[in-house]
Parts: structure tokens; sequence; C-alpha cells
């Protein structure tokens, strides 16, 4: 379907002009001289309706740009001014719900803020002679139905005698008077919330790579490498099937979708290279606020990727960056394992030792063999039972729990249960409650993935 824009000539070349859209930088295509009515004029402006291909842009026809309306052509049009908005001219304001304010009495048997209900205040409703005290009375009343039978009169409430007004003084003076409410802290007065860094999700990425290979390219190949920018030789071969389906429908030629593959492929070792290098200054120009496992996921990918001299530069900075982060990390890692093992803090030397910070580092064995003997103290039978049960339950997730041997086990049930559980995983457990020794656990290990195997090709003798 074909759109209008408005475009720019840029050079003439006998027959053939160079066009570009209004207000961009590079050209974008070339035209026949015969379709600008009047011939074309280096930096007019002019109307084009235009079809996008793969291929390209095709210019189907030229229009003079647009001038002033023949109607108006000092441009002297009315203009509507609207008038400001006015509110309404009636408000409506609804009472608050309920029977006033608060229900506090004083001595005087009257509310606070209100009159007393005594005196016919507006949350009392007068008696009329249909109403309950009158009992037979009502069935007069306007609200009566014909052929209801009358209510009985209701009972009244005796009066209290003057004992029990006595009574209930007395116990009135006897109860202690409510204090002060204690007043609450001011929002400022509250303590604020730590807030915690907030770092880039994920690395940034530039697009100055990307750009500079777009310069380079010919028309034909500008809308094919865009979209490789977007989602690879997928990304192709969907956009040609999709102009291929609307151009069949629409009665127009398909396109070749072996050319454009040729073009695709042609084109997918540029478009890897130019993502890969605007990743990579991201990643640099990011510096120490970029994760780490961010980090590795751009130096490893770049085994991906058919490297030139730019970005070979760009990845041994990015490893030095890198090595120089990783053994930081080692080093206060290493650190904090000897104050614990030095302070025989045992929970926090067995975290330490089960979460290194790189998945390579290893513990030496002069280390491992003191957290092992700082663990078999602590395991023994008068430890209490709860820091007894986290202890093994730290030391079953290290590379050295089948070294451990532990002093005893304490006299309780849920203790030789975990005993029992991780014997196979500590082996000298199960020599204190004196049973075969388990095999130990299986790894884990993720299911692979089927491997589809191609038929075998078979050639003509």
């Amino acid at each position: 379907m074909s759109r209008r824009i408005e475009i720019e000539i840029t050079s003439l070349n006998g027959d053939v002009a160079t066009w570009r859209a209004a207000g961009a930088k590079l050209p974008k295509g070339v035209l026949n001289s015969s379709l600008v009515p009047g011939g074309p004029v280096v930096g007019n402006v002019y109307r084009a309706d235009v079809e996008q291909y793969m291929e390209g842009i095709e210019i189907l026809s030229v229009m003079a740009p647009k001038t002033a309306s023949p109607v108006d052509p000092r441009n002297e049009r009315i203009e509507l001014i609207p008038n400001a908005k006015q509110g309404p001219d009636v408000v409506v304001t609804y009472a608050p719900k309920g029977r006033g304010g608060p229900r506090r009495e004083g001595a005087d048997g009257r509310r606070e803020g209100g009159p007393s209900r005594r005196e016919g205040g507006p949350g009392r409703r007068e008696s009329s002679p249909g109403r309950r005290e009158n009992g037979p009375g009502r069935a007069e009343g306007a609200g009566s139905r014909e052929g209801s039978a009358p209510r009985p009169e209701r009972a009244k409430r005796p009066s209290r005698s003057p004992v029990d007004k006595e009574r209930g003084a007395a116990s009135d003076a006897e109860r202690p008077a409510r204090g002060p409410r204690p007043e609450r802290p001011a929002r400022s007065a509250r303590p604020a919330r730590p807030e915690r860094p907030v770092g880039p999700a994920q690395p940034p990425m530039t697009t100055t790579h990307r750009n500079a290979l777009l310069a380079t390219l010919s028309p034909e190949q500008l809308p094919v490498a865009e979209q490789l920018l977007r989602g690879g030789m997928p990304s192709v071969r969907t956009a040609v099937a999709e102009q291929n389906k609307n151009a069949t429908a629409q009665g127009r030629p398909t396109i070749d979708a072996i050319t454009i593959d040729r073009i695709a492929e042609e084109l997918l070792g540029k478009t890897t290279v130019a993502l890969w290098k605007d990743r990579a200054a991201g990643a640099i120009g990011a510096g120490r606020e970029l994760r780490l496992r961010d980090l590795r996921a751009v130096v490893t990918s770049a085994k991906t990727v058919s490297l030139d001299e730019e970005a070979r530069a760009q990845l041994k900075e990015l490893q030095t960056a890198l090595t120089a982060r990783l053994e930081h990390l080692r080093t206060q890692w290493t650190e904090k394992l000897d104050a614990a093992v030095a302070s025989g803090n045992v929970k926090e030397a067995l975290t330490l030792v089960a979460r290194p910070p790189d998945m390579s580092t290893r513990v030496s064995a002069e280390m491992a063999h003191k957290v092992v003997e700082l663990t078999s103290e602590a395991l023994t039978a008068e430890q209490d039972p709860t820091l007894w049960k986290e202890i093994v339950a730290l030391t079953v997730d290290t590379s050295i729990r089948r070294n451990v041997k532990p002093l005893g086990i304490p006299d309780d049930e849920s203790c030789k249960a975990v005993a029992i559980h991780n014997a196979g995983a500590i082996p000298e457990l199960a020599k204190l409650l004196g049973m075969k020794v388990p095999p130990p656990p299986p790894p884990t290990r993720l299911p692979r993935r089927p491997t589809t195997r191609r038929p075998p090709t078979r050639r003509a003798s």
C-alpha cells in the first residue's frame, strides 16, 4: 500500500536524480527526472507517493509542493476562540452520614456538638398518635394496612430503685480514671527506610557502530540489514514471507526470497559484529556500575562472533576489567574466611566455603583443613540441638562435607533424624549411628536436550 512523503532533490545526473527524505542527512534513493513536473531542482521539496519493498523504496509519482490555498491566499482564516469554562450554576453538598457527632453526653444529658435528645434534637423523632406507645392506635395511622392485627402492648421497663442507683454510682467511683492518650510521633520523626542501591538492570547498549554500518550500505541492502539487526535471519525470512503474501493478495509481483537470503548471509557477519561492538561499548562505559554476571556475559558472547581489530581491542579491555574485579572479590572472600576461622565462627566459615565469589575459585588445602577441624569440634553431643542442626545443614552444602568427622550427636530425636537423613553426605554420622555407610547422593544433572540427527544423504554413484 503506497504512502505519501516529502522528498528533497540532492543531486542531478542526466535523467537520474538523487533524493532523500525532507530533513534527513543521507540520500535514500534515485528517481527518473521525468517523474518530477517541470523538471527537478536541487534543494526543492516535493510530495511523492512511494512504495516500501525489501529492495528499497520505489517512487510512484511526484507532485509539486504544497502552496497557499487559493481560497485563502493571504492566510486570513478566522480563528475561533473558545470561551472559558465556567463552573456549575448549582452546587450540591450532601450531609454526612449518621446522627451528628459522637455520642458524648455531659452531666446535664446534652451531647457535645448538638442538642440533647431529651429536648427533641435532630436525632429524635417526634411521637405520633400511631406509635408503639399507643398500641392499637397505630392501625388508624396513614402507614397501617387493612386487615392487619393490632400489636399487643409492649411491657414497660421497670424503673431502678434508689438502692440500685447508689450501687451504680459507687461502682463508677471505684473505677480507675483513664489516663491521657499517648501522642503518636510525627511522620517526620519516624525513621526512614534505607533506600536500596539501584543499578542498571542490563548493560547499556549504544547504536554508534550500527549506524556507521547502515551508512555504508546501498539502498538495496539497507532494509535487509535493518531486519538482521532486529532479529537475525528469522526476522528477514518472516518479513519476506509477509511481503510476498501481501503482494499476492494485491496482485503485485513478488520478490525473490533466494536473492534476499543471499544478501542477508553476506551482511550477517557485519551486523553481528556491529551489535557486539555496541554491546561492548556500553559495558565499557558502565564501568564499575555494571554487574559482574553482565560483564561476564559480554565477554563470553565474543566467542560466537568473528571479531575485527577494533572488536579485539574492546574484548581485551573487557577481559582486563573482568580479571581485576574477580581478583578483588577473591581477596575480600579470602580475608573474610580467615577472619571467620580465627574467631571460631563456624556458620560464617561454612557459608563462605559454600558460596565462593566465582565458580572457578577453590578453597586452599590448608584453609579447608582448618574449616574441617573447626566444624568437627563444633558437632559434639553437648552442642545445642538447634545449632547442631544448622551446622549440619551448612556442612552438607559445602565441598568438604565428606571430610568432616562429628564427635557426637545430641540426645534429641530431631537431631538423630537429621543425622540419618545426611549420613550419605557426611559418612562419619553413619558410624556414630552404628549403621552402614550409604553411598554418596548422585550429582544433580539437568536433563539434556535430545540431539536431532539428520538423515544420511545418499550420493549418486
